[in-house]
């Protein structure tokens, strides 16, 4: 394995799970009042692309480590939506 792949995977590993404390807190909480909804949108598109950007140029870093962000962002999104609807 290729000292850029190992760069690689390290990048991917810590920013793909990068919102999975946030998720953990919000699951334990069960509040979601100081999240940013328009953060997450931002955040979920731009994720969504590097997905695409990855299927383009078949690099299957890209595409699982931001397959797995996209699935914690929208699941974070989805929890802040229903706590903050919720807690109103």
């Amino acid at each position: 394995m290729s000292f850029e792949t190992i760069v690689g995977i390290g990048a991917s590993a810590f920013t793909s799970t990068a919102l999975l404390p946030q998720l953990i807190k919000i699951l334990r909480e069960k509040k979601a009042n100081d999240i940013s909804l328009a953060m997450l949108i931002v955040l979920f598109t731009g994720l969504a692309l590097w997905v695409w950007y990855g299927f383009i140029k078949k690099d299957w870093i890209i595409i699982i480590a931001n397959t797995f962000a996209v699935i914690i962002n929208l699941i974070s999104g989805i929890l802040t939506i229903h706590y903050k609807h919720k807690n109103v």
